[in-house]
């Protein structure tokens, strides 16, 4: 117990020295299967996602981003693997091989790709670390990507949550 403390005391040191594709991993908890680099439409870097599967449970997403204005943002895993700029439309519609609507609280929801919102601090920064369905794999013949949208996500309404435009992205890739 008081080595699993430790660990967790030390989780913030180490992620302000570490790379952000790092950061996220130490977030995740274990070696992830797949990273992805987030950056906005400019292209500069605003944190960093890992994707865990471990045996027995639910893949998680991890997510470490910096960079940003305070506030409340949705983010999405997205079906295809590509962030083409400037507005990431070529990321595809939300992950959803169910075919359901947007949203945990729309009774005909969730999409798989959809995730609690993302919180950013006054310094810029904020983390997210989410299950995501168990036995699916979003990593497929056309990859993955994970969004940051530009407003909260309402939780309901199909087919994004009325979370805005898309403004940081990340492309999935295995490790």
């Amino acid at each position: 117990m008081r080595l699993m403390m430790l660990g967790l005391l030390a989780l913030p040191a180490l992620a302000g020295c570490a790379t952000n594709q790092e950061a996220a991993t130490a977030l995740a908890g274990a070696a992830p299967t797949a990273t992805a680099t987030l950056a906005d439409a400019r292209g500069s870097a605003r944190g960093a996602a890992s994707l865990t599967a471990t045996a027995g449970a639910p893949p998680r997403l991890a997510v470490r981003a910096h960079g940003m204005a305070p506030g409340t943002y949705a983010i999405h895993v997205h079906a295809a693997g590509r962030c083409d700029r400037p507005d990431f439309a070529s990321a595809g519609p939300h992950w959803n091989p169910a075919g359901r609507q947007h949203g945990t609280e729309n009774p005909a929801g969730p999409h798989a790709g959809d995730l609690p919102n993302l919180a950013i601090a006054a310094n810029g920064t904020g983390t997210l670390d989410a299950p995501l369905p168990a036995g699916l794999d979003p990593l497929d013949a056309d990859g993955a990507a994970v969004i940051i949208h530009a407003a909260a996500d309402d939780y309901r309404t199909d087919p994004s949550g009325n979370s805005g435009a898309r403004l940081v992205c990340g492309v999935f890739r295995r490790s």
